[in-house]
């Protein structure tokens, strides 16, 4: 047929940017229903994950194994010198990738990563695997690079290593073998991945990933025309012209196959031209060719470190961009993990930085593209590390030449990053839409029949000396009262209801009891303990934090959520509060905190040199009524839904900030049967999964409504399916 004829006419690079076209299209043109790709998706990472590790394993012993030990150590040190040092270079470069993502106003609802504690950098679990089986089914990617060196190194002394370096040979190639047979399911595998992605993800993360897209293939040609061509060019003989023009050949012909093997033969050619043209060929020079072209194969080159630029990216694009105190660990962590391949770099890296793991999706569609261009690179890679390795053998490498073109690098990346910035931001259209949304929510259980009233009536002295629980159950209806400024617990929407987590729970209870609900709004903090009192309200909503000194006023339920303690400061401050100690460093700290005395103490105590300036209530600070205040203690769920309103703040959990806040509802004193029940309500809600489905609408803002499906040109053009 016509089509198959086509097809198999066509290159395996045009195979797989034909399936990435036509999975694009078809999410498009199909919506939702082409999610249901995503496990073919998955199974094709498996695959690409299967053989990673072992090859890595084999790969670097054999190649180090085959080095004689007198070769060894002339060219050794060197070596490591020159790749060491072009490694953090092109982890610095990396590192200044974020100047480049636009500053858009980003915020999100609260999420577990604020106060979950990131994976400490362990350098012996990491590093110095006890059992290498277990580092092999773990995918600890550093631990089973260090155990290949340490093997490799030890083989070279080894006499006998013939059959031993011809096992590993034949793993290798039988590996490869099994990868081959892999990448000829490429298409199909790019086709599930970019449908599923293209029909699922929302237009505002595609549009998103863009941003990636732009900022890395600027990236690469900084990396490809700046710093590997000018280290050469200053460092050593070798003209800026040459260079680029002996290595146009193979960079050409290893971003058209997608693979550096096949143009290794073509480096050691090309390499040994140029250094007899420099009067630099020696038996030296050329067995450092010899055995450097094959041997750095199995290291990580700079297209290889360039793709972990992703989880910078990542970090950013859901909101929680890295700190400072993290770039030691993305810069040493990064460096070891590349060993592998980016299938389980990636990924690793997602989980050891405490991102969310469907972000490696994102990567796999953009890959398409970013994975020719690293291929390139690492052929332009494999040329400079071999010229510079060879021209520090014979003393014709300038090391002071080579940190001056590495800071020139830096320079520029800095300056043409900065500027992308400025231009993504301008090009690219974007819109918040988190204060929108979240005015705009809802309760999503059924409502029970509610009524506002403004001057609530207290009950007679007879009904006040009854138990409660029987006055509301007589009455048919519950007494609830509010507090302004409760997000987002009790809040109005954008149609003046009156919504939110605790809200939401009261209608609930007033349904299983076919009770209605009054609700009044607590104009006066502290006036609701009269009001419980009396019989003007029965129930007080709004997660109020449980205090010895409330509890002789009022009865408490049991503790339904816990407020975690957070830090509220502007977006642009976050990395000044990212630990206890950063504050307690700052001078005339000044921390706002809600008015109260209980809690006021413990704050004092963790910040014994702050001004304390209390609040009556959050949007005072949020609107720069405090503007003495330089941060505010809150909660940091509670603080996420005010950061959804005004989007420039964001909350920070401190490291060292261990303080967790029991909440409740509030009941009247001395009321033991109502608290008992409401209790056993409570329990009842919880096992049946109400209370988890709650939080995860108001809190994670996770809807659990019925979502319309997303557009497609078969649903929204042709009206098929609606």
């Amino acid at each position: 047929m016509p089509a198959f004829r086509f097809y198999n006419n066509l290159s395996p690079f045009k195979r797989v940017i034909l399936a990435l076209i036509l999975g694009i299209s078809a999410g498009l043109m199909f919506g939702e229903i082409m999610g249901n790709l995503e496990l073919v998706g998955v199974a094709y990472i498996r695959l690409l994950q299967m053989t990673v590790l072992p090859y890595v394993l084999v790969s670097i012993i054999g190649g180090l194994g085959r080095l004689d030990s007198h070769m060894a150590g002339r060219i050794g040190m060197k070596a490591i010198r020159v790749i060491l040092l072009i490694w953090l270079a092109v982890m610095l470069t990396l590192v200044l990738l974020p100047l480049a993502y636009p500053n858009w106003e980003t915020s999100g609802f609260f999420s577990s990563s604020l106060v979950t504690d990131a994976v400490q950098f362990n350098f012996v679990d990491l590093y110095i695997p006890s059992n290498i089986f277990a580092s092999l089914s773990n995918t600890i990617v550093p631990a089973v690079v260090l155990f290949s060196l340490l093997m490799g190194v030890s083989l070279i002394s080894v006499k006998e290593k013939e059959t031993f370096i011809a096992l590993t040979t034949s793993v290798g190639d039988t590996l490869m073998g099994v990868a081959s047979f892999v990448a000829k399911l490429a298409p199909l595998g790019i086709f599930a991945i970019s449908s599923s992605a293209a029909g699922t993800l929302d237009p505002e993360e595609l549009g998103r990933l863009q941003v990636f897209l732009w900022v890395y293939l600027i990236a690469a040609a900084l990396l490809g025309l700046v710093l590997l061509p000018l280290i050469l060019h200053w460092a050593t003989p070798f003209s800026y012209r040459q260079i680029l023009s002996v290595s146009g050949e193979a960079v050409i012909t290893a971003v058209a196959t997608g693979t550096v093997l096949v143009v290794l033969p073509m480096i050691i050619e090309r390499t040994k031209e140029m250094l007899e043209e420099q009067d630099m060929s020696c038996e030296e020079t050329i067995s450092t060719v010899d055995v450097l072209v094959p041997t750095a194969y199995s290291f990580p080159s700079t297209g290889t470190l360039l793709g972990l630029g992703f989880i910078l990216f990542s970090s950013w694009y859901v909101g929680s961009p890295l700190t400072i105190e993290q770039y030691p660990s993305f810069i040493t962590m990064g460096a070891l993990t590349a060993f592998g391949s980016m299938a389980v770099a990636i990924p690793f890296l997602l989980d050891f930085f405490g991102l969310p793991a469907d972000q490696f999706q994102l990567y796999l569609l953009g890959s398409v593209v970013t994975a020719r261009v690293a291929t390139g690179l690492a052929a332009l890679h494999g040329f400079t590390i071999t010229l510079l390795v060879a021209s520090a053998v014979v003393s014709r490498l300038k090391w002071h030449n080579m940190l001056q073109a590495i800071a020139l690098h830096l320079g520029v990346t800095a300056g043409v990053m900065i500027l992308t910035g400025v231009v993504l931001t301008n090009i690219i259209p974007y819109e918040y839409e988190g204060t929108r949304s979240f005015e705009a929510m809802s309760l999503i259980g059924t409502q029970s029949p509610i009524k506002q009233i403004s001057q609530p009536t207290a009950l007679s002295t007879e009904e006040q000396a009854r138990p409660r629980l029987d006055v509301i159950r007589e009455r048919g209806v519950i007494r609830v009262g509010y507090f302004s400024n409760s997000l987002p617990y009790s809040f109005r929407n954008n149609k003046a209801e009156l919504v939110g987590y605790d809200m939401e729970i009261i209608h609930e209870l007033a349904n299983d009891l076919n009770f209605k609900i009054e609700y009044s709004h607590i104009k006066q903090k502290g006036g609701e303990v009269e009001m419980l009192s009396d019989g003007r309200l029965d129930v007080v909503i709004g997660a109020s934090a449980i205090t010895p000194m409330n509890a002789l006023k009022v009865t408490f339920t049991q503790p339904y959520l816990y407020h975690t303690a957070g830090v509220i400061v502007l977006d642009k401050l976050r990395d000044e509060y990212a630990s206890l100690q950063y504050m307690n460093e700052k001078e005339d700290l000044k921390l706002a905190i809600p008015r109260g005395g209980y809690y006021t103490a413990m704050v004092r105590k963790l910040f014994p040199h702050a001004e304390i300036i209390e609040v009556a209530n959050p949007r005072e600070f949020f609107k720069g009524m405090k503007k003495e205040a330089d941060a505010f203690i809150y909660s940091t769920e509670a603080g996420s839904a005010w950061s959804l309103l005004y989007p420039e703040y964001t909350v920070v959990v401190p490291k060292g900030l261990k303080l967790k806040i029991p909440a409740a509802f509030k009941l009247p004193e001395n009321q033991l049967a109502f608290a008992a029940y409401f209790n056993t309500w409570l329990a009842l809600k919880k096992d049946n999964g109400f209370m988890d489905k709650v939080y995860q609408y108001w809190i994670l803002g996770e809807d659990p409504k019925k979502k319309e499906p997303r557009w497609s040109v078969v649903r929204n053009v042709f009206g098929w399916g609606m």
